[in-house]
């Protein structure tokens, strides 16, 4: 790409992000829903207005900004926090994984799809968009329990989802062996939790040396990088090791009072580009290319989620008040999804078409309508509070 073609692409997404932001304080909508819809109208299923090789920026944005996402989620996985919510954190976060895997697979089979490409849907279906979330969250300016645990849950949901689909392809694909798709799984999994612990028990220890009280901002940049970078050299979750890392910092680091301030400050243009790029990238077409699965599978994760998060909140003991609102709050899908059905899709060749499809047109409804619903939710539980 020519050089003033980029850095006029450039000025217009961060000043289309601004705008975005703009908008959504004065009009209470959710910045993401907006970055995305600013981001569809410009790309292939609007006016294609970015250059094609704007796309090509996405997959290096996405893991920046995610591994950000996921370091400022593993904060949230303290002593302190998993001591007041942590029966509710584990309880929501299993339960929504099972029962929303089940009933998209009991749903999906019931309606003839075949039961081992249901049982797939079904586990891909349990991921949630942790950038969505955490950018709701972070715009609502609440923080008190309910986030807290949202948080939790957040961070941790995609590491069953991860193990479940690992089960779940081992079964479909069985008649070539259980052992491949555990290996991939297991090794993914543990070996970001491997290099999340590697990076942040050193981090902890020298963050904040070099300037007391908090640590400077490229400490911040060079964790996260290195992380990301790492995590993709050895094909590990970047998510996992960025959480994992995140929580070894939050536990341990005895140096400065805010161990997150600086990542939170460097992410805001990572996090515009992400989602204009996210929208840009997404094709409306997607939608209707598979008629009514389409409907029935956004449809089977919704009813998932209400029921799977009202019973694993009984089960965590979570305040009345809070009781309904979990599944609407986690309502929103992304990236781990269609990572998921990536790999799906190269092992069961047969079923690709659908697999991908399902999950892209999956994606474009959650994140439309995820983060109203979310935000909706966080202020229903102020107001209730």
């Amino acid at each position: 790409m020519d050089q003033p073609v980029l850095l006029i692409t450039l000025g217009v997404l961060f000043l289309g992000g601004l705008a975005a932001d703009h908008i959504g304080r004065m009009t209470r909508l959710p910045r993401v829903t907006l970055l995305l819809l600013i981001g569809l109208m410009a790309g292939q299923s609007g006016f294609n207005l970015l250059p094609a090789q704007a796309h090509d920026w996405f997959e290096p944005i996405s893991v920046v900004a995610l591994t950000m996402v996921a370091f400022l989620l593993g904060a949230d996985l303290t002593r302190e926090n998993l001591s007041l919510h942590g029966r509710a954190i584990f309880a929501l976060s299993i339960m929504i994984v099972i029962g929303t895997a089940l009933i998209v697979w009991g749903g999906l089979s019931l309606l003839g799809l075949d039961p081992g490409l249901a049982l797939l849907l079904g586990a891909i279906a349990t991921a949630t968009a942790p950038a969505a979330m955490a950018d709701v969250i972070r715009q609502s300016g609440l923080r008190n329990s309910f986030t807290e645990t949202l948080g939790g849950i957040v961070a941790i949901d995609d590491v069953w989802g991860l193990i479940l689909f690992g089960i779940s392809l081992a079964l479909v694909h069985g008649s070539g062996g259980w052992s491949g798709p555990l290996v991939t799984a297991g090794y993914e999994i543990g070996g970001a939790i491997l290099l999340g612990l590697i990076v942040g028990g050193p981090a902890a220890a020298l963050t904040g040396r070099l300037k007391p009280g908090e640590p400077l901002r490229t400490e911040a940049y060079g964790i996260v990088f290195l992380t990301a970078g790492l995590a993709l050299w050895f094909e590990v979750s970047f998510l996992i090791a960025g959480m994992t890392a995140g929580a070894m910092i939050a536990n341990f680091a005895r140096h400065h009072d805010y161990a997150f301030n600086e990542i939170e400050r460097i992410e805001l243009p990572f996090m515009l580009l992400f989602f204009l790029l996210a929208g840009a990238s997404l094709e409306l077409d997607a939608l209707w290319s598979l008629g009514w699965i389409t409907a029935a599978y956004v449809g089977l994760r919704i009813v998932a989620r209400l029921i799977s998060a009202e019973i694993g909140a009984r089960v965590g003991r979570v305040p009345a008040s809070e009781v309904h609102l979990y599944g609407p709050a986690l309502m929103p899908q992304a990236g781990v999804a269609v990572g998921m059905a990536l790999v799906a899709a190269e092992t069961m060749p047969d079923w690709a078409v659908t697999i991908m499809s399902l999950t892209i047109a999956s994606t474009v409804a959650f994140e439309v309508i995820g983060p109203p619903v979310t935000l909706a939710a966080l202020r229903r539980q102020a107001r209730t509070a």
